[in-house]
């Protein structure tokens, strides 16, 4: 199973199978940077994406997971009977040990996916209002063991946006899903939950870096614009800096462009992730990509597979998408990055790069 890095100094809580162990043979003193500059491009570039599937029908995505993909991100509203089972047969036909991360939306009101495992949770916006830091955190402590004895492994959440508008629908994306909009409510309040969430042995992610509050539209929908930088710099990106500086592994990029800073979507633009998340914040842990098949990404002119390898370049790790054909997708996507790093049009060192982050939040230990 996987790990979270500590979140504010403190141990997160174990996962039951600890750092996993790759089944590899080095012929001399092993290093983990040897070992995946031995590795095929394919391999390589499967890590990087994420497959997605209602959870009803895990068993489908089978040869995606036995081709290496780096996460199965769980779709419907609400889980099978026998996830845990179903979960632990799927991660099983990984290959040579290295599961894929097991990720949901578990965010509370209207966006749970598991609902009738882990019991519904009121919104951000509800909990902030309603509840203490710390009752947020005893809340997602339990959910995130419940999740995790159920082999999801990474919960999307929490949302860091600052948000107070209606939503979420076709004009917002965040509405409820914000803790607030005031950045230290939701910064305390979004931070609890987050280590509630560690402390339970799942991975948190937290979105929508830079801050989707305040957007004039919904990237699932269409193309959509932040806030200005220079009024972003001083609000909305206040509670991911927290959560940076809180030692969390994980950061959602947005779909939504950035006035004054760059006019792509900031999850395929190299400005917002290597320039103001990995320079200007240190940032050096897993960058995630918001949905590739929304809305704003398709009205940047991308596909799945063009926009995977733009955000590849720009710094991204590891791809979502949603697709009706899963599988179809997946391939294309894998086919293109290949393609692009032969072409040269995304360095080798830059995958291997992004597959060194997913196995740092893995825990992965390609030498064991």
């Amino acid at each position: 199973m996987l790990l979270a890095g500590g979140c504010d100094g403190r141990a997160p809580g174990p996962a039951p199978s600890g750092t996993q162990t790759a089944s590899v043979t080095p012929t001399g003193p092993c290093d983990s940077d040897t070992v995946l500059a031995s590795w095929p491009l394919a391999r390589l570039a499967a890590q990087t994406v994420v497959v997605p599937i209602n959870s009803s029908q895990l068993a489908t995505v089978g040869p995606q997971v036995a081709a290496g993909v780096g996460g199965v991100i769980l779709f419907g509203a609400q889980a099978p009977d026998d996830l845990k089972d179903a979960v632990a047969a799927l991660v099983a036909q990984a290959p040579d040990g290295i599961e894929p991360f097991i990720m949901t939306d578990e965010e509370g009101g209207d966006v749970q996916r598991l609902p009738n495992l882990v019991g519904r949770l009121p919104s951000a916006r509800d909990m902030a209002a309603t509840m203490t830091p710390e009752q947020i955190y005893d809340l997602a402590l339990q959910a995130g063991t419940v999740m995790l004895a159920n082999g999801v492994t990474m919960d999307l959440a929490p949302v860091l946006d600052l948000d107070d508008r209606p939503g979420p629908n076709n004009s917002n994306p965040d509405g409820t899903r914000s803790f607030s909009r005031d950045r230290t409510v939701a910064t305390l309040a979004g931070l609890a939950f987050a280590h509630g969430l560690v402390d339970a042995g799942v991975i948190p992610v937290v979105k929508h870096f830079p801050g989707l509050g305040g957007t004039n539209a919904n990237t699932d929908v269409a193309p959509a614009a932040t806030l200005p930088w220079d009024e972003l710099q001083r609000d909305g990106l206040l509670p991911f800096t927290a959560a940076i500086e809180a030692g969390l592994p994980a950061i959602m990029v947005s779909n939504a462009s950035v006035p004054g800073l760059t006019a792509l979507p900031a999850s395929i633009s190299p400005e917002v992730i290597t320039g103001v998340l990995r320079q200007q914040l240190h940032f050096d842990g897993l960058v995630m990509t918001d949905a590739l098949s929304g809305g704003a990404i398709e009205g940047a002119g991308h596909t799945v597979p063009s926009a995977s390898v733009a955000a590849l370049a720009a710094g991204a790790d590891i791809i979502l998408f949603t697709a009706i054909d899963a599988a179809g997708t997946t391939r294309q996507t894998i086919d293109a990055i290949v393609a692009a790093v032969e072409g040269g049009q995304v360095p080798r060192d830059r995958l291997e790069d992004a597959v060194r982050h997913i196995f740092e939040v893995k825990r992965v230990d390609l030498c064991a």
